[in-house]
């Protein structure tokens, strides 16, 4: 039943903490979405006067004075039909007014265009007479009135209605500037304002918010349980030990440079086992085989470091392999030996894991013949580990196992250790047998 309110409030707790995120991202959605918008919106029809501006400029400033003048030639035989640009001249005007109906949203605008584009159909008119009359002689006189009285005119009025087109866009983009300068204004005052009701929001979730969500959770924890949780951070912390995963490297790249592939390929797999037990996939309970199997990838990695200081045997039945065990129990046992045991003594040490069974309990005792305790650092050590708060000068290894087990397991079971100065150290583990469930369900309830 009380996990399953637990559930059922842990459920609500999430709920909330979505819905105060929901709330918080919605205005910021909106917002976004306004600014996009318009930042578009206003691109789009800036892009668009720069285009009709630029295809406009294309228009030849000089057309009036060309086409007026290719039609003189023309006239008084300077130039025949096949060699008059007229035609060329009327195609590029016909093109650039093309372009430019694609461009312009004003109706005053598309009226200029349409004016220009019936000027050059006058014009082109016009060319037809001329060459016609040129056909045929007698009509130099007609010629000239039609040069002047109607081509000069109209490529005039050609001219001055593309300027005008060319002006009145050029201040309609200057009317964009000033809008674009407008929208950028209000968009830092939105943002001001937005950025002010986050804040406030913001402040005011911190407040009541956390008030709100703390409620439903049991107001009293037992304090086994929170301190078994610190211990179990301890350890993990203290366990991915970065000095010895960059020792492992730093032995890899050794042992990679002098050419000793098979010793490299060795390190490598013991070291991703023994993350991968490590991490194994978030239980927090095991086997003794799995423990056991831990442990032998930390001591092949160490082996092959210390290869003329350390040596190793583990001796545990079979029979022991499927109890459980909160998980790494072993290697902080075995790490204790190695640095605080066999690294300060002189010479080569060496590391036994050994396993027995009782009745209804099971023993697993790490021993080494390193340099040992006086009888003064052996007793501070078991009174440490008695206390609910670990000393300075406790081992942390030793006493988060301890407290593992002790608190996991019942206060009968844990460390036992025996230590003689320069003969060395034995840590025994007493384990229940029958621990499974109750290992489970002390899990569960964290």
């Amino acid at each position: 039943m009380r996990n399953r309110n637990s559930d059922k409030e842990q459920g609500g707790l999430a709920l909330k903490i979505r819905i105060s995120y929901l709330f918080l991202l919605i205005p910021i959605f909106i917002f976004l979405i306004y600014v996009f918008y318009n930042l578009w919106e206003t691109n789009s029809r800036y892009e668009k006067m720069l285009n009709s501006v630029v295809t406009a400029s294309e228009f030849s400033l000089d057309f009036k004075n060309d086409y007026d003048y290719e039609t003189y030639l023309l006239i008084v035989g300077n130039k025949t039909t096949e060699d008059s640009k007229l035609p060329a001249l009327l195609t590029d005007a016909r093109r650039v007014v093309e372009d430019l109906k694609q461009y312009t949203d004003t109706a005053d605008n598309n009226k200029r265009l349409e004016s220009a584009a019936k000027y050059l159909d006058n014009l082109e008119i016009y060319n037809e007479r001329i060459v016609s009359n040129l056909r045929t002689e007698g009509h130099y006189e007609e010629n000239m009135v039609i040069w002047e009285n109607d081509v000069q005119i109209v490529t005039g009025l050609v001219q001055d209605t593309i300027n005008e087109y060319i002006y009145y866009e050029n201040r309609e983009l200057q009317s964009a500037q000033e809008i674009n300068k407008e929208h950028m204004i209000n968009f830092i005052r939105i943002a001001a304002t937005t950025f002010m009701i986050i804040v406030t929001v913001l402040v005011v979730y911190s407040i009541f918010v956390p008030i709100s969500i703390t409620e439903p959770i049991e107001k009293q924890v037992r304090a086994e349980q929170r301190q078994l949780r610190k211990a179990e951070f301890e350890l993990l912390q203290a366990q991915i030990n970065p000095h010895f995963l960059y020792n492992t490297l730093d032995a890899i790249v050794w042992s990679a440079e002098a050419g000793n592939q098979k010793q490299v390929i060795a390190m490598v797999g013991s070291l991703s086992d023994f993350f991968r037990t490590s991490l194994n996939k978030g239980k927090e309970i095991v086997t003794v085989r799995e423990d056991l199997h831990h442990v032998r990838s930390y001591l092949e990695i160490q082996q092959i470091r210390y290869l003329d200081i350390l040596s190793y045997e583990i001796d545990v039945p079979e029979e022991l392999y499927d109890y459980k065990v909160p998980k790494i129990t072993l290697q902080p046992l075995v790490e204790n030996a190695l640095y605080h045991g066999i690294k300060n003594k002189r010479g080569g040490g060496q590391i036994v894991v050994l396993g027995w069974d009782d009745v209804d309990s099971y023993y697993i005792q790490v021993k080494d013949n390193g340099i040992g305790m006086t009888k003064e650092r052996l007793d501070e050590i078991r009174n440490a580990l008695k206390e609910a708060v670990p000393k300075e000068n406790v081992l942390y290894g030793l006493y988060n196992v301890n407290e593992r087990i002790r608190l996991n397991l019942g206060e009968g079971y844990g460390i036992e250790i025996e230590s003689k100065y320069e003969e060395g150290t034995k840590v025994t583990l007493h384990l229940p047998k029958n621990s499974t469930e109750f290992v489970e369900n002390q899990t569960s309830l964290k």
